[in-house]
C-alpha cells in the first residue's frame, strides 16, 4: 500500500516564511532555509515552496532564497509561485526543485500544463489550485486567493489533469489557518474526477485532522500544513507514530 505523505508548506514573502489565516493577515516565522533544514531532517515525506506574493506582484519567483533552500532539502522539493512560462520551469528547476507548482499562471495560459507535461513529464507539474464556497459553488482563486475566477474548480482540477498536470494541491480558501480540520468535502469531490495525487491543504489544527482525513478518505494522499509545523504545536514523528497506530501506511 503506497504510504501517506506529510508535507510542510512554506509561504515564502520577501525572502521570510509568514503565515495567515484564510489567505489574510501575514505574519512573521522564520528563515526557509532554516526552517528547510529543519524539516527535511526531522520526517518530513517532502516539501514546498511558495512565494505567495510572485503572482500578484507580477514578477519572477525569487530564486536566490529558493537556491539557498534547495541546498538544506534531501526530500523532493516542489515550488511555485510566480510560474507563467516554460522558462519559469526551467529556471526553478534549475535552483533545485524536483517539481514545480502553476496556479495563477495556468489560469491564465491553461496550456502551460500541457506544454510543460510534454517538455518535464507530467510527474513534475503540480496542479495548486485555490478554492473558495462563493454561493454554495466552489470557485477558483487566483492571485494568491485574492482574485475570484469566476471558474467551477471541479471542473478547472478535471482539466487540469487532462492536459497533463500529475498531482493536486487543492487549497481550501474557507479553513486555511482555521486549524478546525481539513475541508473533506472538497477533497472527496476532487478525489472523484482525478486519478493522479491529491494533495489536502488548509485547515489542519492537531494530530487528529490528518487522523481523519486519511481515514475518512483514503484516497486523498498527502496532507500539507504550515503553521502547526512551524510553531511547533504538533511535532511530525509523533503525527506520524499516530498514524502508523491507527493503521494509516506512512513512513516512519
Amino acid at each position: 500500500m503506497i504510504t501517506k505523505r506529510i508535507i510542510p508548506c512554506l509561504d515564502v514573502k520577501n525572502g521570510r516564511v509568514v503565515k495567515g489565516v484564510n489567505f489574510e493577515g501575514l505574519s512573521d516565522v522564520s528563515s526557509p532555509v532554516a526552517l528547510a533544514k529543519y524539516y527535511s531532517a526531522c520526517g518530513a515525506d517532502e516539501l514546498v515552496f511558495y512565494d505567495i506574493t510572485a503572482s500578484a506582484e507580477g514578477r519572477r519567483l525569487f530564486s536566490d532564497i529558493l537556491t539557498e533552500t534547495a541546498k538544506e532539502v534531501f526530500i523532493p522539493l516542489t515550488v511555485g509561485g510566480g510560474i507563467n512560462t516554460l522558462d519559469d520551469f526551467d529556471r526553478v528547476l534549475k535552483c533545485g526543485a524536483d517539481k514545480v507548482s502553476v496556479n495563477s499562471g495556468a489560469i491564465r495560459n491553461p496550456q502551460l500544463i500541457e506544454d510543460a507535461a510534454k517538455r518535464y513529464g507530467s510527474q513534475c507539474v503540480v496542479l495548486s489550485v485555490d478554492v473558495k464556497r462563493v454561493d454554495g459553488v466552489f470557485r477558483v482563486f487566483a492571485k494568491g486567493g485574492r482574485e475570484n475566477t469566476g471558474m467551477e474548480a471541479i471542473e478547472w482540477i478535471r482539466g487540469g489533469v487532462e492536459r497533463g498536470a500529475g498531482e493536486i494541491v487543492l487549497n481550501s480558501i474557507d479553513t486555511d489557518g482555521v486549524k478546525r480540520g481539513f475541508d473533506l468535502e472538497m477533497l472527496e469531490k476532487v478525489c472523484a474526477v482525478v486519478d493522479v495525487p491529491v494533495i489536502a491543504s488548509g485547515g489542519a489544527g492537531c494530530i487528529d485532522d490528518f487522523i481523519t482525513l486519511f481515514r475518512t478518505l483514503p484516497q486523498v494522499d498527502a496532507g500539507l500544513a504550515a503553521s502547526i509545523f512551524h510553531f511547533g504545536e504538533v511535532e511530525i514523528r509523533d503525527l506520524k507514530q499516530a498514524m502508523a497506530s491507527h493503521g494509516i501506511p506512512v513512513r516512519l
